[in-house]
């Protein structure tokens, strides 16, 4: 089983897409600050996550949240979030 994500820093204007097969050690190794591309915008919410069974299927997934159309979606769901 693999998870596709979406974390959405809480006090800048970032979203950032990965896969992982724990979802919840993933999400506290960004809040830790054990990431270089996620560090500077510490902390962040989990915005959005999906189980898919295959690895495969699961990077297809991660390449359209990463997209424009799926960054897009994912601006939505934080405005949303903020309202």
């Amino acid at each position: 089983m693999f998870f596709v994500y979406a974390i959405s820093s809480l006090y800048r204007n970032y979203i950032y897409v990965g896969m992982t097969d724990n979802l919840e050690r993933r999400v506290q190794q960004h809040n830790d600050g054990k990431e270089k591309t996620t560090k500077p915008y510490l902390p962040y919410i989990l915005l959005y996550s999906e189980s898919i069974d295959n690895r495969i299927d699961a990077r297809t997934r991660e390449k359209y949240w990463k997209s424009g159309t799926g960054k897009r979606q994912l601006r939505q769901m934080r405005e949303s979030l903020n309202n």
